[in-house]
């Protein structure tokens, strides 16, 4: 079994960063103190009087009730596993099941993100400047993950065959989550966890603009400092 062929490591870091874009509202039902088994039925009812809750909530049931978590901040997490879709795979998601992805530094988050949207302005055909704002979750991370640091299959830049393949069979074997070196940012290390009640509801920290020069995110600057930092 895929299982067995990667060893499990306790990852301890104070600080886990995750970015994400700025745009994205919290999920009031995601927020509230109602018991996530209820959650199908309460979004049921409104939906009759909103009939656009069900795509404002997402897939619930990519994400058994046990496996929920509820109240101020939960939207953070909740969301990558919801919001997902077969044209926004990751490394280690064909799209068909989400993860939270964080980095061990936020320069690590910084540049993995500038990688992923950079593709993203380049498939939409986007005009250089600066572009939509972004912010950092932080939150501890203290979790046995499957350790794939050593295997440079699964940390090809472009190629995610074999790392979907892997991903899924050690999620369905009940992996907590995977710790993988960056591909962006030499020296640091992610964490792909399956499951939002893994981890803690995470906090914000400074936002982010990214320039798109028109060939790829050579810059970020953060707004609270006004800093530029060139990548």
């Amino acid at each position: 079994m895929v299982i067995d062929d990667f060893p499990v490591v306790r990852t301890r870091w104070p600080k886990a960063y995750r970015i994400i874009r700025s745009i994205f509202p919290t999920i009031d039902l995601f927020e509230d103190i109602a018991d996530p088994s209820d959650w199908e039925a309460l979004a049921s009812a409104e939906s009759k009087t909103n009939p656009r809750v069900w795509e404002n909530l997402g897939r619930l049931d990519l994400v058994p009730p046990e496996r929920r978590v509820s109240g101020a901040g939960a939207s953070l997490l909740m969301a990558p596993f919801v919001h997902v879709s077969r044209d926004r795979p990751g490394r280690f998601t064909d799209g068909s099941y989400g993860v939270y992805s964080a980095g061990d530094r936020e320069e690590v988050a910084i540049r993995e993100v500038a990688y992923h949207h950079g593709r993203f302005m380049s498939q939409s055909r986007e005009e250089p400047g600066w572009t939509s704002q972004f912010r950092v979750l932080i939150n501890a991370l203290d979790l046995g993950l499957h350790d794939v640091r050593n295997d440079p299959t699964l940390h090809d830049p472009i190629d995610y065959k074999r790392s979907h393949a892997v991903a899924k069979d050690l999620r369905d074997a009940g992996s907590n989550g995977i710790l993988y070196r960056s591909v962006r940012c030499p020296g640091g290390e992610c964490a792909a966890i399956f499951w939002p009640n893994l981890i803690p509801v995470p906090i914000q920290g400074d936002h982010f603009d990214y320039f798109w020069s028109g060939d790829r995110v050579d810059r970020v600057r953060n707004c609270r400092t006004g800093v530029i930092f060139a990548l």
